[in-house]
């Protein structure tokens, strides 16, 4: 019986070594642990989709003149965001020429915005929306106050949604643009501070109604809530609507009345 055992475990010693022998090591390729067992299928190589699958490698649209810093370090056939009127030093067209960097220069959007300048907030859930948002804004050529995040690390939405208010309030800027994860809470957090009016938006239509209404000053956004796209949209219309009726005016200072009230 003890012999019995015995050959049974040699037999499964035999059979774990079989399988681990199949297995990839440690930082060894998949497809090379594949090949030794003889059964490779379907090798897809991928190594450069990263690199050709972006639109550009390097951002220099801010400069008005390159030089050679700032092409330093760029492999052959990078490519590199430029102003549309920019100019090269002539080290620098010369390494453009020798490593044929693409060049894709940005296009002038046509501003059709009402404010000049602009406060951007947001938590760790709205941290990666308003990077992309402080882009757009910038090609809209708005000036632009980021008052962070800076990063996905958890955060409480109320610090940043009262510095943007504060530089509203103090008027440094002419709007504030705030993203958590609904959006709700920024906008309570905002209204909190005296002159500040946020509206929480989901839509162009309620942009619109929240400045020409009700003469809103300050965006809250969820990331949660709609696309980039969408957030685009709905931040072009808040900021090229603007309240002109008197009848809208007299509505809104009577907002402001009620909450000088409160405030004794």
């Amino acid at each position: 019986m003890a012999e019995v055992n015995k050959d049974t475990r040699d037999r499964v010693r035999e059979l774990v070594k079989q399988v681990l022998a199949t297995v990839p090591t440690e930082g060894e390729p998949a497809a090379v642990a594949a090949a030794d067992a003889g059964s490779v299928e379907h090798v897809i190589v991928n190594s450069l989709h990263d690199k050709f699958g972006k639109e550009y490698d390097r951002d220099e649209s801010a400069k008005s003149l390159i030089t050679e810093d700032d092409l330093r370090g760029l492999e052959p056939g990078s490519k590199v965001r430029v102003a549309e009127n920019v100019k090269f030093t002539a080290l620098a067209q010369d390494i453009v020429n020798e490593r044929q960097i693409e060049l894709i220069r940005k296009q002038a959007r046509k501003s059709t915005a009402k404010v000049r300048s602009a406060a951007i907030g947001a938590d760790h859930g709205g941290f990666k929306m308003k990077q992309q948002l402080a882009v757009f804004l910038t090609d809209m050529g708005l000036q632009v106050r980021d008052f962070g995040t800076d990063s996905e690390d958890a955060v409480d939405y109320p610090d940043f949604a009262h510095a943007v208010a504060k530089s509203v309030s103090g008027r440094q800027v002419d709007v504030g643009i705030i993203i958590d994860g609904a959006g709700i809470g920024s906008a309570m957090t905002a209204n909190k501070v005296p002159n500040v009016r946020a509206a929480a938006c989901y839509s162009v239509t309620l942009a619109k109604n929240s400045r020409e209404h009700n003469g809103a000053n300050v965006l809250t956004l969820g990331a949660g809530q709609n696309t980039f796209d969408e957030v685009k949209a709905i931040v072009e219309a808040f900021i090229s609507t603007d309240i002109c009726e008197e009848r809208h005016k007299k509505r809104v200072g009577k907002i402001d009345n009620i909450d000088k009230q409160y405030r004794k």
